[in-house]
């Protein structure tokens, strides 16, 4: 395998790297599912739902940094299309858990699948052992970095 000058040289431009490639993601990504309601911001829904660690709507809408009012449309949205329904949170009856039906876990499933199709399309340069040592790495620097804007063990603070 040959290596570009810059990376022969050592000096790549780590912005400008990592701006590309998520571009690049992006791009994939958007047309990947965008047949969801809301989109990549209706996916992350479905995604922080299915993991149950943070399955309150104000607490989701804090998470992904959104108005709450924006989070009622979009639940609305995922909701009309049978994708979640909404139960009182047994921790605060006045809010709302934002749970995967049946239809939404498969959408969940099939619509991560095709988001890994794109990953391995954005990282189609590399080797497959690389590919795996990229995400292994990616997920090791970013292990301590704020993923959200809550903890989202809790109620968020308004």
């Amino acid at each position: 395998m040959t290596e570009t000058a810059a990376e022969q040289e050592g000096s790549v431009d780590f912005g400008q790297a990592l701006s590309s490639l998520l571009r690049s993601y992006l791009v994939g990504a958007r047309a990947a599912i965008d047949h969801l309601p809301g989109g990549p911001r209706g996916f992350q829904v479905l995604s922080i739902s299915a993991a149950g660690d943070c399955s309150n709507q104000a607490a989701i809408a804090h998470r992904l940094g959104i108005d709450r009012t924006v989070m009622t449309y979009l639940v609305d949205d995922l909701e009309k299309s049978g994708l979640v329904e909404r139960r009182p949170d047994p921790a605060d009856r006045r809010a709302r858990q934002v749970v995967l039906t049946r239809d939404g876990h498969r959408e969940l499933e099939a619509s991560a699948a095709r988001l890994r199709e794109v990953e391995d399309a954005v990282l189609a340069g590399l080797s497959a052992e690389d590919a795996e040592l990229f995400r292994a790495l990616l997920a090791r620097v970013t292990s301590d970095a704020p993923a959200d804007h809550s903890a989202c063990d809790g109620p968020p603070a308004c």
